[in-house]
Parts: structure tokens; C-alpha cells; sequence
């Protein structure tokens, strides 16, 4: 078993506790210890914060990597944007003196100091690097056979591709690779990199809809079961913004089902549907379910 310092983040616990809990079923099964920190904080999130100070930005996460360095434990992250902070910071960190010596001097006023001991992964190099294909393949007991399903990365797991080095910026295969591990077919679509819109949502809202719209468009145009994803953020704006686009101006009536890929794999390894909150989904997940069985 590989033991990490999981972090879960704002969203999941506050608004989706359903992909926590397919998290905390499937990653056990697959060798990793899930290990909580109760004084993990916000990450804080890259855009807005960051934007209104660096310094504080840095410092906030620099303290979530501090409690983890205390456990001697690497981090793992179910969010896109926590994952961009926290491995963003830990490696500026690592590699700037000044950066570094500025940040401890306001860790001090807390008695913390960072060292830059410890490591920050997504859940998708883990699942992907960690665990692997072939042995995902070889857990499999139900194949998702007949299953065709639209991948979605997000903006925040690839780029800054220099810090992140996760996958290809512009033609990613990891998740691909991993829904395909399911039996399940991950298929090619138009706007498969479009952004779901999350960090324009404040400021334009109607554009971010229009967004989540025409990547829905080209999602059913290919007739896909479902999407899947590995971000709380895209996940909301996918599943509410359905909702949301049956009013005016839009009038849309989309009804994709939007699972988080850990849904996914509990379904693979012979998960019962009702260990894995199916219920939480506001875009409902039954023909899914019903096609698989």
C-alpha cells in the first residue's frame, strides 16, 4: 500500500460529498492509503486569489505542504485546482531561494517552516503512473462493455505544462487510456479541450454557459453515454449547466450524464450502484447504469 496525505479540497466536501466517497471506495482497492490531515485549508484556489496576492496565495498553500512534510507524507488531490496550486508552490519553492525564504518568514509567525521535502500529485498520475493501466485492467470484474464515454481533462490538470508535467498539453491520452482500461470507449469529439468556463463564470456568465453549450453539442453529436472527468469545478459546470441551459436564451434540453471517473472504476471493480451515491447526480446516471448491467 502507498500511504497519501489526501486533499480533498473546498468543493468536494462542501457540494459534491459523492465523488469523496468513490474516492475513499476505489483508491483502497487499488493499493493506495488514503490518510486525512484535519488541518488541511483551502489550496487556495489559482485564479482569483492569486490575482489578488501572490504572496498570500503562496503562503496559504505553503502551509498545507507543511502539514503534510510534518506526516512525511505526499499529497494527493481530487481537484484540478487544488493540484495546480499546491504542486505550482512546492516546486517554486523547491527551486527559489528567495521565494522560499520569503514565505517561511510568515510561516514563522505560526511556527512553521517549509522544506520542501514532499510531493504533490493529482488522483489521475496516480491512478495513471502509480496504479497503471494493466493493473486497473487486471481489477476489472464487470467491463463497461458498449459504454461510449466523452473525456473532459480541464485547464488546470495539464497547463502550466512546465510545472505540471502531467500529460500532452494539446493532445492528452492518460484518461483516455484509463476509461479504455474499463472496457468502456473513450471517443474522439470536437471541442474536447475547450475549457469548461469555470474562471469567467464571475465576470461573464452567459459566455461561460455558451461554453459548457457547445461542448454538450458536439458530446451528444457523437452519442455519447456520459463524460468523465477528474475536477469537482468542471464537474459543476457540466451538471448544473445543463440545468441552467433550459432557460432563456438557451432553451436546451441536454441530459448528459456527468461521472466522476472514480464512479466509473467502482462500477468496473463490481461495486454495487448504491455504495457510489448515484442519487447526489442532478443529471441523472440511470440509462448508464442500465446499459451496463
Amino acid at each position: 500500500m502507498a500511504d497519501y496525505a489526501l486533499f480533498l479540497g473546498c468543493n468536494i466536501p462542501n457540494r459534491l460529498p459523492h465523488l469523496e466517497l468513490a474516492a475513499r471506495k476505489v483508491l483502497p482497492k487499488m493499493d493506495i492509503n488514503l490518510i486525512d490531515i484535519p488541518e488541511f485549508g483551502c489550496c487556495p484556489e489559482p485564479i482569483g486569489i492569486q490575482e489578488l496576492s501572490r504572496d498570500a496565495w503562496m503562503a496559504m498553500a505553503a502551509i498545507n505542504l507543511c502539514l503534510a512534510e510534518e506526516k512525511g507524507l505526499d499529497i494527493i488531490t481530487l481537484c484540478n485546482g487544488c493540484f495546480e496550486t499546491l504542486r505550482t508552490v512546492n516546486t517554486e519553492l523547491k527551486n527559489d531561494g528567495h521565494h522560499k525564504e520569503k514565505v517561511n518568514k510568515v510561516l514563522s509567525k505560526i511556527g512553521k517552516e517549509y522544506k520542501g521535502t514532499q510531493n504533490v500529485k493529482h488522483v489521475l498520475e496516480v491512478l495513471y503512473n502509480d496504479i497503471g493501466v494493466e493493473k486497473i485492467k487486471a481489477n476489472v470484474q464487470k467491463e463497461l462493455k458498449g459504454i461510449k464515454i466523452a473525456v473532459h481533462y480541464g485547464c488546470h490538470v495539464l497547463r502550466p505544462s512546465a510545472i505540471l508535467k502531467t500529460d500532452d498539453p494539446f493532445q492528452p491520452k492518460s484518461l483516455d487510456e484509463l476509461v479504455n482500461a474499463l472496457g468502456a470507449e473513450s471517443i474522439p469529439y470536437l471541442r474536447k479541450m475547450l475549457c469548461c468556463g469555470t474562471g469567467i463564470e464571475g465576470i461573464d456568465k452567459e459566455n461561460q454557459l455558451w461554453m459548457v453549450h457547445d461542448k454538450l453539442v458536439q458530446v451528444e453529436r457523437m452519442k455519447a453515454d456520459c463524460m468523465t472527468m477528474l475536477c469537482p469545478l468542471c464537474y459543476i459546470q457540466y451538471e448544473m449547466g445543463q440545468l441552467q441551459l433550459k432557460k432563456e436564451p438557451y432553451k436546451a434540453q441536454f441530459k448528459v450524464p456527468i461521472m466522476y471517473y472514480p464512479e466509473l472504476l467502482g462500477l468496473a471493480l463490481g461495486m454495487d450502484p448504491s455504495e457510489l451515491g448515484f442519487k447526489l447526480h442532478r443529471v441523472k446516471v440511470d440509462p448508464v447504469l442500465q446499459k451496463i448491467q
